[in-house]
């Protein structure tokens, strides 16, 4: 058998220590999952990741309905997430869950929503987008899982900023050229960024305009489009 095939098909993020012996207990969705879904018996090996200790095989016990998942090996050592954060504007739940789902596929260390002029959502649940994160670092084999952070008005992003590098997604922008080894994408809510708002951005050091092509997108598209260039070209897709 090769080394893929070996390796259990269920993965789980949990935030227990990892070491040999250790035991993490599931969440009531994963326990859920592991009995009712995947119908894991006693024994059942599965794979576990908490972000620092790698990843390991571990095995499910069970004692009447409750379960523990012992680690019994590691997988995988810890690898380091790329430095690259995604700032956007809040849209609708549906297409907000994908951004998080697919931001964490693309290697995200940071989730920062941001409220502009024209961002139309007022609530943003951070503990469901922090839920997609994890399922998604679960599907994908990644071994960290994104920070979710509360939402943050636009003019108080860049409170404390440091030097690190922001590009833009702006009609009209040339695509990147270069890229630092930490930084991060902003995207606009839909509509784009109010005229104030573009001129106070083009104003700050630390941004750079970058240009994602000839036609409209929309916002989740243009996280997406922004991610997956920067990462194809610099980061560890390339």
């Amino acid at each position: 058998m090769t080394a893929n095939a070996q390796r259990p098909k269920v993965r789980l993020f949990v935030t227990e220590d990892l070491a040999p012996g250790a035991a993490a207990v599931p969440r009531e969705e994963q326990a859920h999952y592991l009995t009712h879904v995947m119908r894991l018996p006693a024994g059942a090996e599965v794979a576990l990741f908490n972000g620092h200790d790698g990843e390991w095989r571990a095995t499910v016990e069970r004692e009447g309905k409750r379960i523990r998942l012992r680690a019994i090996a590691p997988l995988r050592p810890q690898e380091p997430t790329p430095d690259l954060w995604l700032i956007f504007a809040p849209i609708k739940r549906a297409r907000i869950d994908l951004v998080a789902e697919k931001a964490t596929e693309l290697g995200v260390a940071v989730l920062q929503p941001v409220l502009t002029e024209r961002t139309d959502v007022e609530r943003v649940n951070i503990d469901r987008l922090a839920a997609h994160a994890i399922e998604a670092a679960e599907q994908c084999g990644r071994l960290s899982v994104p920070e979710v952070r509360p939402p943050v008005a636009l003019g108080k992003l860049f409170d404390g900023w440091g030097e690190r590098r922001v590009w833009v997604a702006l009609p009209g922008a040339p695509p990147a050229v270069q890229a630092p080894p930490a930084g991060a994408v902003l995207i606009g809510p839909e509509g784009g960024f109010s005229e104030t708002e573009a001129r106070w951005l083009g104003a700050l050091p630390q941004i750079v305009p970058v240009g994602l092509g000839p036609r409209i997108l929309r916002a989740e598209t243009a996280a997406i489009a922004a991610l997956t260039m920067l990462q194809a070209r610099y980061g560890d897709l390339s």
